[in-house]
């Protein structure tokens, strides 16, 4: 025969499945589900299981409507919390969509069945933005663990070729690096690292890694490679990039149309300056990385973002603009 202890912990894994605010169970429906489970019992010993619940600090509601019963009335992760994390893993690109599946099962089991339902019903995967590499999870361990030791890596990386043909083919290049920080950024997930080569910062996409193994040797300093000295400032070194490109940081002086001022805010920080300089624009300064992807950032505002400074931005932009043009 089943112990009270067991007894209250199937009362507990019930509510914590099936209940919520919008679906109460009865007292007669936790019985009905003891059965089945092979344990026998009155009614009152319901109550009981509930107030030693309480009692332990879980917050078993009793309610009325919308019908007499019991639900967990706070989880450890609120609706709205599990919505943004499902929605998070269906949109990262370097998830596989059996992984992405995998992963949103388990997101689910944080609600109650009822909820796991409706999150479901607006849950949609598109496989073809989704990569294929099966070994993603064992990717982002090793380099997990690279970094806390300071280990170098090695590993193949993939590209997709362009043919003629158009057929499925690809070109694998074997790297070896430094890992400093891995980043989430526009939903991929990208290693900063030092190629052994050279002495800068690079960005590869860990969807397209394979065959990863650790080795001896030691990371070269990051005081050699970049401007951090110690440990590596994500957020500085994120806000930075532009389309994940690398390039030397400088400071950027933009002429902006008025109305640009909420999305360059977003893209900054609120603590960058904003000075009038007429009643249609402003200027600001920012520290940026001057490379094709700033190049490219800027270019997607048309004649509204001007370049000040540096020259040598300025006249790339120009140049870009030139060559676009030539096309037409």
């Amino acid at each position: 025969m089943a112990s009270s202890k067991t007894k209250t912990l199937l009362v507990y894994k019930y509510l914590s499945e099936k209940s919520d605010e919008n679906n109460p169970l009865s007292t007669t429906e936790l019985i009905d589900l003891l059965r089945q489970d092979g344990i026998n019992c009155e009614r009152k010993s319901i109550y009981a299981d509930v107030k030693t619940l309480n009692d332990i600090g879980f917050d078993i509601v009793s309610t009325k409507s919308p019908k007499r019963g019991f639900f967990m009335g706070t989880r450890r992760f609120e609706l709205p919390e599990v919505r943004l994390l499902i929605d998070a893993v269906s949109s990262a690109g370097f998830i596989t969509p059996q992984k992405t599946t995998d992963l949103i099962e388990k997101l689910e089991s944080l609600v109650s069945s009822n909820q796991a339902k409706e999150l479901v019903s607006q849950v949609y995967i598109s496989s073809d933005t989704k990569c294929d590499n099966e070994e993603i999870y064992y990717v982002i361990d090793f380099l997990h663990d690279a970094i806390i030791d300071g280990k170098k890596v090695k590993f193949k990386y993939k590209r997709r070729n362009i043919d003629k043909e158009n057929k499925k083919s690809y070109t694998e290049k074997t790297f070896t690096v430094s890992p400093y920080a891995l980043i989430w950024k526009n939903d991929h997930y990208y290693l900063v690292c030092n190629n052994q080569k050279y002495d800068n910062l690079m960005n590869l996409r860990l969807d397209r890694m394979r065959q990863i193994e650790i080795l001896e040797d030691e990371i070269k300093p990051l005081c050699e490679v970049s401007e951090y000295d110690g440990a590596f400032d994500i957020a500085d070194y994120s806000s930075k990039m532009f389309n994940m490109f690398s390039g030397e940081s400088a400071d950027v002086t933009l002429l902006c149309d008025l109305d640009l001022r909420e999305e360059i805010m977003d893209r900054f920080g609120a603590k960058i300056p904003l000075v009038a300089v007429d009643t249609q624009t402003f200027k600001t300064t920012i520290n940026a990385a001057v490379s094709e992807g700033l190049v490219s950032w800027i270019m997607n505002f048309g004649g509204r973002i001007k370049v000040l400074e540096p020259q040598t931005l300025a006249e790339a932009v120009k140049n870009r603009a030139l060559e676009i043009a030539s096309l037409y």
